[in-house]
């Protein structure tokens, strides 16, 4: 026979080894679950068993030319189904189709299947058919069609498998008993209690319990179907079911469950701050059969103090603590900083792995994680973080090892051609060093591609961290080449700069072309303090392509500070806001600040925070096309910055290219600046031309050179304008009179 088992996205591998130990054979696995050939006993067993699952099929008759709605009906009227139902039965049939092109609708398809289904038994009964019962059936008959191909499955399981039946209390956040499995599953816990060692699990926010009731069931081989009616699995009312079986499948489960708490060596701990929850815990234990399993402990975790909880084998937290969904941003930011904290002082030698929604708070947790799975709780996707808290110990031990691989790496000779690099950088820094001291600037470009064989830039950070930027080579240079090639430039970095190599980060990019810069990599939300005018400025080397401020306009963003004072300030395209922020410091009364990405706004607003810059009343953010934002406000501003992408190209708007559209952006712009005020124009498009009407209409004076750093050796890193409206001078102010002497000047 053969099945299919439902799961959910990215647990078919835990499936997969569920299967295996029921002795199930040729698995093959599917975003959706698993296929598998099965004995009628390894499928009773199975689906006993699994916890993963949340539901099993037996596929009964498949096609693979059906091509109408009107062929379907037909093939299901040919399937024999006299021989899984009679009319005494009350039936449900669902239906899932991918890139099928004759069903529209998979309810209507559903209602041709069982008019096929129906049809077919009134030709063996005389007329009887069975009757349609959605909520309460005896046989729930499912197909998948997929082009021509359709499968027809009668449901094996029954019930949502994922109930496990004796989560009678719940709190309102609560996740499901198959997630809760695999989370247990994905963590380092698994292979300890798998093992029958001696473990502590904590779960410091049990809310219903389900972690905690999950993780007493495994550890003692507790078969899920031992907590339900025989009725609840479909196959006991199917013709062919085998009670004499499945009273042997149930009495095995029975003496596992007998010889596995026997072995269970682990102490399981449900703690929440609130009394009611635990509650839930203790009637939810009682009615799975492991009450006596669990400790529950009403505390705030933040209150646990280091060995409060003794330690006892392998030690380890498995927890879903709320997050953004259920708590208020600034709530939850702060939850999971404690949660770390506590974490770092009193769990020291644990394991840890964190189930969240938003990913994003996990960067709050002052640890770094080990690894991390994706999983899926309905249609929200978490994350699951796995974290080792080391001891001080340990923490030594790993600094000495760091300390003796980065001395034998260092005390190796170089290549000649990471010697010849490294003569470079240090050359370079040489000149550039003592530039950079003396105007004060911490975060500058070291190197750029100054070698052709090494093509690459290299900015560093506050002495601290290096960002190595690695320009695509060429189709005709070898991939072992050029992977040679960025090893040595890394390791000249490294010599020559005395940065670790672990504070070095490497990107591949090519040059920049329009909005590559705002790619995302991965997300891994460490960000850094830097310093740039007197301000605080967070980077983030690991999950885009730049940093979020580019070190180009370094001097730009002085001459915006500088220009600020008492002025309306616009800055359009302005990514992190680090030019706003500019404005601020230097003194702008408003500032106003425009961009169509919501990521870079929230790291815009996080900048402003960190520098103590209100975000209310004067300074305004805008998630808009900036097109769409300048014709529809009428405000005025005495300056404005237009930093345009040399190419942008989206879903949601226009296509933008710097030289064709600069003439509109710019005019657009100017219509908003007020009659004294100034337009500072950027771009890193290296042949960037200004439009012939832009330069006889308007003041328009070139002042690329004095806003590109010492830094930059290549000149053309970026092009940059001032731009005014010419003063138009009335007819009755040709002649005026000078007071003092009285000549009449003419114009």
């Amino acid at each position: 026979m053969i099945f299919f088992a439902q799961c959910p996205l990215n647990m078919a591998d835990l499936l997969r080894s569920e299967a295996e130990r029921s002795g199930v054979k040729n698995i093959r696995e599917s975003k959706a679950g698993i296929e598998f050939e099965a004995t009628k006993e390894e499928a009773y067993r199975f689906i006993y068993s699994t916890r993963i699952a949340s539901r099993v099929l037996l596929a009964i008759y498949f096609d693979q030319s059906v091509t109408s709605s009107d062929e379907l009906y037909n093939k299901t009227r040919e399937i024999p189904w006299h021989e899984y139902l009679d009319s005494s039965k009350k039936i449900k049939v669902t239906c899932t189709a991918v890139k099928c092109p004759y069903i529209k609708n998979t309810v209507y398809a559903s209602q041709k299947v069982k008019d096929g289904i129906c049809d077919s038994i009134k030709e063996k009964e005389d007329g009887l058919r069975p009757d349609v019962d959605v909520d309460n059936p005896d046989i729930t008959i499912h197909i998948h069609a997929s082009e021509k191909k359709v499968i027809w499955y009668l449901d094996y399981s029954g019930e949502n498998l994922s109930v496990r039946g004796w989560k009678k209390e719940s709190t309102l956040a609560t996740m499901k008993e198959n997630l809760a499995a695999a989370l247990l599953y994905r963590s380092s816990w698994y292979k300890s209690a798998r093992a029958k060692e001696c473990f502590t699990l904590l779960d410091p926010f049990s809310g219903s319990g389900t972690i905690a009731i999950e993780a007493a069931q495994i550890a003692t081989d507790t078969a899920p179907g031992l907590g339900k009616e025989d009725s609840a699995f479909a196959f006991t009312r199917l013709f062919d079911f085998d009670n004499a079986l499945f009273d042997k499948i149930k009495k095995e489960a029975e003496e596992l469950r007998e010889e596995g708490r026997k072995n269970c060596r682990g102490r399981i701990i449900a703690s929440d701050i609130s009394q009611k929850a635990l509650s839930y815990t203790q009637k939810n234990a009682e009615n799975a059969g492991v009450w006596d399993l669990i400790e529950t402990v009403e505390k705030d975790f933040r209150k646990y103090s280091e060995n409060e909880i003794e330690k006892s084998g392998f030690c380890c937290i498995v927890t879903d603590p709320p997050y953004g969904v259920r708590m208020k941003s600034d709530d939850i930011d702060k939850l999971y900083s404690q949660f770390g904290s506590t974490l770092s002082s009193a769990f020291k030698g644990w394991d840890c792995a964190i189930i969240t929604e938003n990913q994003e708070v996990l960067s709050n947790i002052p640890l770094k994680a080990e690894r991390t799975n994706t999983l899926y709780n309905g249609e929200l996707t978490c994350q699951i973080a796995h974290y080792h808290v080391f001891t001080d110990e340990e923490r030594d031990a790993l600094v000495r090892k760091k300390e003796e691989a980065r001395a034998k790496r260092l005390a190796e000779p170089l290549s000649p051609g990471a010697q010849m690099a490294f003569n470079r950088i240090q050359k370079n820094m040489k000149s550039i060093y003592p530039v950079m001291e003396k105007e004060k600037v911490t975060c500058f470009r070291l190197y750029d591609a100054d070698m052709p064989e090494y093509s690459a830039a290299i900015d560093i950070y506050e002495n601290k961290w290096i960002n190595l930027s690695e320009y695509k080579a060429p189709d005709t240079i070898k991939e072992e080449d050029a992977k040679r090639r960025l090893e040595e430039l890394i390791a000249a970095t490294e010599r020559a700069t005395g940065i670790d190599r672990e504070n070095i980060f490497v990107k591949t990019r090519s040059r920049m072309k329009g909005a590559s810069q705002y790619k995302r990599l991965e997300s891994k939300n460490h960000f850094y303090i830097a310093h740039e005018n007197g301000l605080i400025v967070l980077v983030n080397f690991e999950d885009y392509l730049d940093t979020g401020i580019f070190l180009d306009h370094r001097k730009v963003r002085k001459l915006i500070q500088e220009k600020s004072d008492g002025k309306r300030f616009l800055n359009l395209f302005c990514y992190t806001a680090t030019a706003t922020l500019n404005a601020i410091k230097g003194g702008a009364v408003s500032t106003v600040s425009v961009d169509s990405s919501a990521t870079y706004l929230d790291w815009a607003l996080e900048n402003m925070k960190i520098n103590k810059f209100t975000t209310s009343m004067d300074n305004y953010f805008y998630k808009s096309d900036v097109m769409d934002y300048l014709y529809s406000t009428y405000d005025k501003f005495d300056l404005i910055f237009l930093d345009p992408p040399t190419f942008s190209n989206s879903k949601d708007r226009a296509t933008l290219d710097v030289q064709r559209d600069h003439k509109k952006l710019i005019k657009a712009a100017l219509m908003h600046l007020a009659p004294s005020g100034e337009l500072i124009f950027s771009t890193n498009y290296r042949k960037f031309k200004m439009d012939d009407e832009i330069l006889s209409t308007y003041s328009v004076r070139d002042i690329s050179e004095e806003t590109i750093g010492e830094d930059y050796r290549d000149r053309k890193i970026h092009k940059c304008y001032i731009i005014k409206k010419k003063v138009k001078i009335k007819l009755s102010e040709i002649i005026r009179k000078k007071k003092d002497d009285g000549l009449t000047l003419k114009y």
